[in-house]
């Protein structure tokens, strides 16, 4: 699709004045216009630096017919081999491959490879931008920071109608019983997390009810750290809570031998597991930024003209 303009403007999205950065884009195709926030922090923070961030943005934009080989602790890239040509091996044969990559590359002869296959026909980063700005306007009537309706909407079955492995369900992936929890109707007859007003509405609820306050209180109990909530690291710690649950992360932070908070917090929960914290969520945050950054990528990339607007306006969250 091709943007011809992008209007970006100023908001007010908490109660303590931080402010975050609208991108309005006219679409010249059908002459549309959507909503999308700015993931430009992430830059200026420079989350974009870091490995992880790099190798899911690789994955996102990388065919399903290829395999990218990596560094499981840190996803650096090592190389790529040929989907075909990795599952035509067997097991032994697999074996033996990540050992030759691991002496070529003089790594401990412990260093767990992955074989990660691209994602490109999955991650429809393009497609997710009129989801967007439903939800945008579904999170601000709740007083819930959008930041986290683009987030969610970029990482879980974008502009696609997915179960997970688990059961969840729906364009913000709710399981049945939080659904429940959090007003909707699923049974034999209706499922009303497929509903996209309802679903995320559903996803604020528990995000403004369960994982922000958890996120608060695990802090606080963990370390005494009492963040203001609109840092982008406590964010994701929030995302991590809505992916792997309240007792899972306390479970994982529990086991830090110092308390720690910011990007060494985020980055120290990418590389730990802990119960049923694992590789799946230790990835959640990680396919976040990577999807956040992509979205940046392609919104600028086909963009003709960029207009800078100072309209600003309060909502309190």
């Amino acid at each position: 699709m091709k943007y011809l303009i992008v209007i970006i403007s100023l908001i007010s999205t908490f109660s303590f004045t931080a402010q975050q950065q609208l991108i309005d884009i006219y679409c010249s195709d059908d002459s549309c216009t959507h909503t999308v926030i700015d993931p430009e922090m992430l830059v200026v923070e420079r989350w974009d630096i870091l490995a992880q961030s790099k190798f899911w943005k690789t994955v996102m934009n990388l065919s399903s017919d290829t395999c990218i080989v990596n560094i499981a602790d840190t996803r650096e890239i090592l190389g790529y081999v040929g989907k075909d040509k990795w599952f035509d091996q067997d097991e032994e044969q697999k074996q033996s491959y990540k050992d030759s990559v691991i002496d070529y590359n003089c790594l401990d002869s412990n260093t767990k490879i992955y074989i990660t296959s691209g994602k490109k026909e999955f991650y429809l980063i393009e497609e997710v931008i009129p989801s967007i700005s439903k939800a945008i306007t579904v999170f601000q009537d709740n007083n819930v920071d959008p930041w986290y309706a683009q987030s969610i909407l970029l990482i879980e079955s974008p502009a696609q109608l997915n179960y997970s492995n688990a059961g969840a369900y729906g364009p913000f992936q709710l399981m049945k019983s939080v659904a429940r929890t959090m007003g909707l109707t699923v049974n034999s007859k209706l499922d009303e997390r497929k509903d996209f007003d309802k679903s995320a509405y559903a996803a604020s609820q528990l995000l403004k009810t369960i994982c922000i306050p958890q996120a608060y209180r695990i802090l606080c109990e963990v370390g005494d750290i009492e963040p203001k909530g609109n840092e982008l690291w406590f964010k994701f710690l929030v995302l991590h809570i809505y992916h792997a649950g309240a007792r899972n992360v306390e479970s994982l932070l529990s086991q830090q031998e110092e308390p720690l908070q910011g990007m060494d917090l985020i980055k120290w929960m990418w590389t730990n597991e802990y119960g049923n914290f694992k590789n799946a969520s230790q990835n959640y945050s990680q396919v976040a930024i990577a999807a956040m950054l992509t979205l940046q990528d392609i919104v600028l990339e086909d963009c003709d003209y960029i207009f800078q607007c100072n309209d600003n306006y309060s909502t309190n969250y």
